[in-house]
């Protein structure tokens, strides 16, 4: 449930609960009296001290006044006149019964007993009046009720009522109700508590131990609350924030590994260049090389490691801007047959040497351009040969070809190979860092496994593509494709 929500359910509970608390109590009390009276007299504390005394004995007033309007002779019946008596003095209430001046029944105690001179004259006090006045140092009120017989006496009977007894009683009525009006509010707010705790304590124990679990580097702790409410929104925002951090650690943890694996493969690949390097100017120098032709092929071998070595560190260079992001780049308007022209030129010099055969076919019309960076494209079709060779048969005899193909708006070139070949389970990751697909690094095929990520990279910069397909054994083939340069005839721009 919302808090909003909990918050207006816990307001209408506020207002509607002990008042209704407070009604069943009301009327479980009035219930538990002994009769109607009773309940009436303990109801009174809503009204002032005067009210509470006159309506004490409202009920024996009744009474009497029927006596004194339909059977007068009742009050002859000196049993019923003391039975009424003894209501009254239930009632810390008693009567004084007069006739003619003459008193003849007396239901005083000891403690209050009124002068009898003193009684107010027959008719004195009207239905309703109540005279207030003390009798010795006891406060009380008196009430009266007149009647008469056919013989012509004139009777009267007074209500006496102590306040001193009955006011403290009512006090002690009201404080009853206004204690258990504290009590149904207490208990009105121990279930509210105990609602508001036991719905967004338990979440914010939880939300506050994933607090921690996190800051402990701990992101595996799932944060597994459930409801509709904010809280919950919260949880799953911090759940999401988790996986995040978790994912975002993880891919910390592989680029690590990945980077200690890439100084560990160019720690290895120039081993060996600087083991050759090494020993052949050793032999330089202890005179092993002591003709011309010899010195000649020591300082030519001595050259191609260093070539090697350097390749592999410019290799490196470039990864690490890759890494960050920050490879430099000069595009310009490229002639797509002229470039590759001279590109097949250059490589094929390198292989030929190596006893390498490049074939080049060129499908596309002439004054197709691109717009591309010629040093880092070229820097594509060096590694993937460079692959190519260094994945060839153990056999030799590796051909390779590079075609230009037409592909609508876009340039294809495609570069295939006679040589391994690459295994199913290989071909998807071949562009991933640092991948490899000989897991051993005690094999004579060198590399840092990130030629073929940097040439991804470089593709993708110029807003192309790359993929390959190959069969085991049998060779592969590349394929990148470039968006043509069409200049527009008004603003000369690219479209």
């Amino acid at each position: 449930m919302k808090l909003k929500n909990r918050l207006i359910m816990s307001f209408l509970i506020i207002i509607f609960v002990p008042l209704l608390l407070a009604l069943l109590l009301f009327w479980g009390i009035t219930q538990t009296q002994k009769n109607r009276e009773d309940s009436q007299r303990r109801a009174l504390y809503f009204a002032n001290s005067l009210s509470l005394l006159q309506n004490n004995t409202s009920n024996e007033i009744m009474i009497l006044k029927k006596w004194a309007e339909k059977s007068p002779d009742n009050f002859q019946k000196r049993s019923l006149v003391r039975k009424m008596n003894e209501s009254l003095q239930a009632k810390h209430s008693f009567l004084i019964q007069r006739e003619n001046f003459k008193i003849v029944y007396d239901g005083s105690d000891l403690n209050v007993h009124p002068n009898y001179t003193e009684l107010p004259e027959y008719g004195r006090l009207n239905d309703g009046e109540t005279l207030v006045d003390t009798v010795g140092d006891v406060p009380v009120t008196i009430q009266q009720v007149n009647y008469g017989y056919g013989n012509g006496v004139r009777g009267s009977v007074f209500i006496f009522t102590t306040a001193n007894k009955l006011l403290p009683e009512g006090q002690k009525i009201l404080l009853d109700y206004l204690l258990s009006a504290l009590l149904i509010l207490l208990f009105t707010a121990g279930v509210l508590i105990s609602w508001l705790y036991g719905g967004i304590m338990p979440k914010i124990r939880k939300l506050q131990k994933a607090a921690e679990e996190i800051e402990g580097g701990k992101l595996d702790h799932v944060i597994d609350v459930k409801g509709r409410d904010e809280l919950t929104d919260l949880a799953r925002a911090m759940e999401r924030m988790r996986k995040r951090l978790s994912a975002d650690a993880i891919q910390k943890l592989e680029a690590e590994d990945a980077q200690r694996q890439l100084i560990s493969n160019i720690a290895h690949d120039l081993k060996t260049p600087l083991t050759s390097i090494t020993g052949y100017s050793e032999g330089i120098l202890d005179g092993i090389a002591n003709t011309p032709e010899k010195q000649e092929k020591y300082v030519r071998t001595i050259h191609s490691k260093a070539k090697e070595m350097n390749a592999l560190l410019n290799e490196l260079s470039l990864y690490s801007k890759i890494d960050t992001d920050r490879i430099p780049y000069n595009f310009v308007p490229l002639d797509v047959g002229e470039f590759f022209q001279n590109c097949n030129e250059e490589v094929g010099m390198d292989l030929a040497n190596q006893g390498i055969g490049l074939s080049y076919y060129n499908e596309l019309p002439k004054g197709i351009a691109i717009i591309a960076d010629p040093e880092q494209l070229t820097r594509v079709v060096h590694n993937i040969v460079g692959n190519a060779v260094k994945y060839q048969k153990p056999e030799g005899g590796l051909l390779l070809s590079m075609r230009l193909r037409d592909a609508g708006d876009y340039v294809q070139v495609e570069i295939e190979d006679n040589g391994r070949g690459i295994s199913k389970e290989d071909l998807p990751h071949i562009f991933d860092r640092l991948y490899r697909g000989d897991k051993s690094r005690n094999t004579k095929i060198k590399g840092s496994g990130i030629g073929l990520s940097i040439v991804k990279k470089i593709i993708s910069d110029h807003g192309g593509q790359i993929w390959a397909t190959s069969k085991l054994g049998e060779g592969s083939v590349f394929y990148f494709v470039l968006r043509k340069y069409i200049e527009t005839e008004n603003a000369g721009g690219e479209a």
